[in-house]
């Protein structure tokens, strides 16, 4: 444990599926600095959003929108001043096969794939991001007999990883490298002006308040290590 720090507490996190493997790497760095170890779990925020409602034993939310954890502030189970936007998500279109997906998109056009990967619009900020990608192609009625609805992204990029879906919607977040470039496959990142900004806020839930370690957490995206990692996933700050 490091120095100063009195007694190390656990804090319960839920974070958006898109999230996972920044949020997996800057919960290591928030542990070896302050001590406090933070038990993340990962789905969907829509299913979050009815979890924490009935009880569950969440201290924060690291959300993939601004309207979940606008309408927790309004139900009074989330603190409103302590929510800020941590990261802008980028959606991409991917397939594992190089050249399936071209630099344009065309592929949705010309309907070169038997199944399309797409996170539940209802339920996941990314899989609407890609359904208003679609609409906005003028292609939403043409590919729906081909769509393979995932839970979440995490599930999106399962059904493209696996060749059970040859190309889907997934976060940029998921499938870039080190090094910043996408590590394999193909890809096509939607203009900005094809979805609504996809920002993405944290909050302090109503279980966390007073709560030291858990407003920490929250605190700790805001710093510049935190930042650096964020911005190495892909995400704009």
């Amino acid at each position: 444990m490091p120095s100063g720090v009195a007694s190390a507490d656990e804090i319960q996190v839920a974070v958006a599926a898109n999230f996972t493997a920044p949020m997996q790497k800057i919960a290591e760095e928030f542990e070896r600095e302050t001590g406090h170890k933070p038990l993340l779990a990962f789905g969907t925020v829509g299913k979050f959003y009815a979890q924490i409602r009935s009880g569950a034993p969440f201290e924060a939310l690291v959300s993939s929108d601004q309207d979940t954890p606008d309408k927790l502030a309004r139900d009074g189970l989330a603190v409103a001043d302590t929510r800020y936007t941590y990261a802008i998500g980028k959606l991409v279109l991917w397939s594992v096969a190089p050249g399936l997906v071209d630099s344009k998109g065309d592929v949705l056009k010309n309907g070169a794939f038997q199944h399309l990967a797409l996170a539940n619009p209802k339920l996941a900020v990314y899989g609407a991001a890609g359904q208003e990608v679609l609409k906005k192609l003028g292609v939403w009625d043409a590919v729906q007999s081909k769509i393979v609805l995932a839970e979440n992204i995490t599930q999106s990029y399962q059904f493209v990883a696996s060749g059970n879906a040859e190309i889907g919607f997934v976060a940029l977040s998921q499938i870039i490298g080190p090094g910043g470039k996408i590590e394999k496959g193909s890809a096509w990142t939607p203009p900005a002006d094809l979805y609504p900004p996809i920002e993405q806020d944290v909050i302090l839930l109503s279980r966390g308040k007073g709560r030291a370690a858990a407003l920490a957490l929250v605190n700790y995206l805001k710093t510049d290590k935190a930042r650096a990692i964020i911005r190495a996933y892909g995400y704009q700050l």
